[in-house]
């Protein structure tokens, strides 16, 4: 049974401190990187949401020993010639990660898996990763030809390729970076706008080489990943939030801690400077494998923007809070570029674009994006989730402007990427 929320807020405003869970992507590639090296990988800040469980609960069942304590993760692992044919099928849950990245990863093993999803997954295109797997050699089978799950792979030796992306994705280059572990010869890969470059330094601390230059990928086959420690620095997609919050809640200050600030993910960080928002960001450690920053954000008169071009792949996950930020803003805000939220766990245009104009919000959505008018009051109202964490967030906050109550159905699904989502909610309210 999905849970309602009904959230009423009268005059808030959000102070305090607090440290967002550890970041997705890179808790996912922490698991499986340490799954593919010899020896015992440990792993601090692990984000213990539902997707980053599904991985582990994937190499589970590939014989990979996996211990959990708190947000601390040991990975024993005998190395990728040593998984075990699962005797089941592999569940990925609600995660798109864990599904693309584990068909680059199996295809160059020995073994035969199957993989599906949840009923979100089933919907999400998977031939964008087949494909270029297949040029490699690799053995995949779905419905509609691997366009969706379940998806059967049988491991088999790969050979390299050169291969130009045809959209920014860092799940399929990590696919095919990951495949190229196994294959023969130097597998490049080519990208026109540069997606985030987790894959590209987690394999530099697994003690591998591989090299970037102007925005191509070379990676030679037959690499063997080292066990070590991986530190998940706080993920700035949860992070934006609050960082949205604190600048359209009246009276709001926030300082966010350990928040990672990697180049290829903090275009949100700029949107907010380019609209005028009261903030600081004060980087921790920038030789950091993953660099890090303390934020401080307070409330803003905000100033409309345009978000395009090669901004869009630093911050596609962050478009559902900036449109509530736009809401706020004095002028005309346009997003455009972002097609690639079509195919996120929900139509993210149609998605947003609906929920925020049950609110009162004077928005449109476009092909590619979508066009906000500010700034505008919001009233309460009765929102959908979709059953995607990134949008009953976005109807959570926005709860905190509107002037009624606002109903959220299946907040449940918020667990996947932020289970102490509501709990940091209100510890910062001051009432």
């Amino acid at each position: 049974m999905s849970s309602t929320k009904i959230l009423d807020y009268t005059n808030p405003q959000l102070s305090g401190t607090i440290i967002v869970p550890g970041d997705k992507s890179i808790s996912h590639r922490s698991i499986m990187f340490g799954a593919i090296a010899k020896g015992k990988t440990t792993v601090s800040g692990f984000l213990l949401g539902e997707d980053c469980l599904s991985t582990i609960d994937c190499f589970r069942k590939l014989g990979v020993d996996i211990t959990v304590e708190g947000t601390n993760v040991t990975i024993q692992s005998d190395g990728m010639d040593n998984w075990q044919e699962p005797k089941e099928v592999l569940y990925t849950g609600n995660s798109g990660t864990t599904t693309r990245l584990m068909l680059g990863i199996l295809s160059g093993t020995k073994l035969h898996t199957v993989m599906t999803g949840d009923a979100s997954i089933a919907k999400r295109p998977m031939r964008r990763v087949a494909d270029p797997l297949r040029l490699m050699g690799a053995q995949i089978a779905g419905r509609e030809n691997g366009q969706y799950t379940p998806l059967a792979i049988q491991g088999t030796q790969l050979k390299a390729i050169d291969y130009t992306m045809p959209v920014a994705s860092a799940q399929v280059k990590s696919a095919i970076i990951l495949a190229g572990l196994r294959a023969e010869g130097t597998t490049i890969v080519r990208e026109k706008e540069v997606s985030r470059d987790h894959t590209e330094r987690m394999l530099r601390q697994f003690g591998a080489q591989i090299t970037v230059e102007d925005g191509v990928v070379y990676f030679e086959g037959g690499q063997q990943l080292k066990a070590t420690h991986v530190n998940v620095p706080g993920d700035i997609s949860s992070a934006a939030f609050f960082l949205v919050a604190g600048a359209i809640v009246p009276n709001s200050n926030i300082v966010m801690k350990n928040v990672g600030v990697n180049p290829t993910r903090a275009g949100i960080i700029e949107v907010l400077e380019n609209m005028g928002a009261s903030m600081k960001v004060e980087v921790e450690d920038e030789t950091a494998a993953e660099p890090t920053a303390t934020i401080t954000i307070e409330t803003s008169n905000l100033k409309a923007t345009t978000i395009e071009g090669d901004i869009i792949p630093r911050l596609i996950d962050e478009i559902p809070i900036l449109a509530l930020l736009a809401t706020q803003a004095e002028g005309t805000t346009i997003i455009r570029d972002a097609e690639e939220l079509k195919v996120k766990e929900t139509d993210r245009i149609t998605a947003v674009v609906n929920e925020l104009k049950k609110l009162g919000a004077n928005i449109e959505a476009t092909d590619d994006g979508m066009i906000i008018h500010g700034p505008t009051k919001l009233h309460g109202g009765k929102l959908q989730s979709y059953g995607d964490h990134r949008i009953g967030m976005m109807g959570a906050i926005a709860a905190l402007i509107s002037n009624e109550p606002v109903e959220i159905d299946d907040t449940d699904c918020i667990a996947v990427s932020y289970p102490t989502f509501f709990d940091h909610v209100n510890s910062l309210l001051n009432k």
